[in-house]
């Protein structure tokens, strides 16, 4: 056997150390690595109140509480208005004298960390805050909004807005969309004082039917994300009311959002739901239906109801562990729940 010179030994050991160098940093590279994000249907998490069999017709909305209890808005039944379901899905109380034409809401923590539901009605144009219990802490009128911005239905010529979603700044400034009107977003202050409007149907922003919006957080400047629904795109506007662009097209006629994080997920009428990243690709999509007479109504029957299946979703929300809620359209009313798998 030839024997090692000094060299051949110090080269021999370089190598090595290359080699074992170059496995290390693999093995970082594969620990940086992102899991998928995964979420699994939790079928019977909701339990209704005695006596009742559904929730009540639904034509709004779902927001979480910072504790994890869970507000959805119903339009009819014998529990109209706002009912509250624990983490666990037992149901806790209605939401007093809440109105039952709560389209779009959400729940928001003011400056002081106090939360506060707010919303447009539906059927009358005002916009309300209120206390989680109920008690009225600001009406803004229908009429704070100028006459030029309502629109007027020419077989009575009488003017009328048709509110469908709003949220709120980090500053406390107010969005509210005419979603099923004009396609405008007004703007208000924490006090309620009317400010300035923009979007609508004409150029830049073409929107058709722009039936939620959502203050998103993911950017600084923050943003406005919203959804137009008949044409099937989430867009991107400045809180000046300047359109930035859109995120994403041809879905499945988009009709609800909320950002967590880096997320932002979609509610699709058309029975699916879309999580997008920052960029606008899409990271993960559940609850699709491939059955053309169960999505985009609100009349499915629940004998037709299949687990982590989506009919109609008109709204959705997350809790602070990333558990993912649907609301659906439907005159019997149903909420979806995925949970974050860890």
């Amino acid at each position: 056997m030839q024997k090692l010179t000094p060299l051949h030994t110090a080269l021999f050991l370089l190598a090595a150390v290359v080699i074992t160098l170059n496995l290390t940093s693999a093995e970082k590279g594969k620990a940086k690595e992102t899991p998928p994000l995964e979420w699994t249907n939790s079928p019977n998490w909701l339990k209704l109140p005695e006596g009742m069999e559904q929730m009540g017709a639904a034509h709004g909305d779902v927001a979480v509480s910072k504790n994890g209890d869970v507000y959805v808005s119903l339009t009819g039944g014998l529990r109209a208005g706002i009912q509250v379901y624990g983490a666990d899905g037992k149901f806790l109380r209605n939401v007093k004298d809440a109105p039952n034409d709560f389209h779009g809401f959400v729940i928001h923590a003011d400056a002081d960390g106090t939360e506060y539901i707010y919303g447009p009605r539906l059927g009358n144009g005002q916009i309300l805050k209120l206390a989680l219990d109920g008690t009225v802490v600001m009406t803004i009128p229908a009429d704070a909004i100028p006459k030029e911005h309502w629109k007027v239905n020419p077989k009575n010529n009488q003017a009328a807005l048709r509110l469908t979603a709003c949220d709120v700044a980090p500053n406390g400034d107010i969005y509210v969309t005419d979603g099923y009107s004009t396609d405008l977003v007004h703007r208000f202050d924490a006090s309620g004082k009317y400010l300035a409007t923009f979007g609508g149907k004409a150029a830049p922003y073409n929107f058709s039917t722009l039936h939620k919006i959502a203050v998103d957080t993911r950017f600084d400047p923050v943003r406005i994300v919203g959804v137009s629904r008949a044409d099937g795109r989430v867009v991107h506007m400045s809180l000046e009311g300047e359109f930035i662009g859109n995120v994403a097209t041809d879905l499945l006629m988009p009709a609800a959002l909320v950002v967590q994080g880096d997320l932002l997920a979609v509610g699709e009428i058309k029975g699916r739901i879309t999580l997008l990243d920052k960029e606008g690709k899409i990271v993960k999509q559940l609850g699709a239906n491939d059955h053309a007479d169960e999505v985009g109504t609100n009349k499915t029957e629940p004998a037709k109801w299949r687990p982590g299946i989506v009919n109609a979703p008109h709204g959705v929300a997350f809790n602070a562990d990333g558990d993912l809620f649907v609301a659906e359209y439907s005159i019997f009313g149903r909420i979806v729940r995925y949970d974050r798998a860890e």
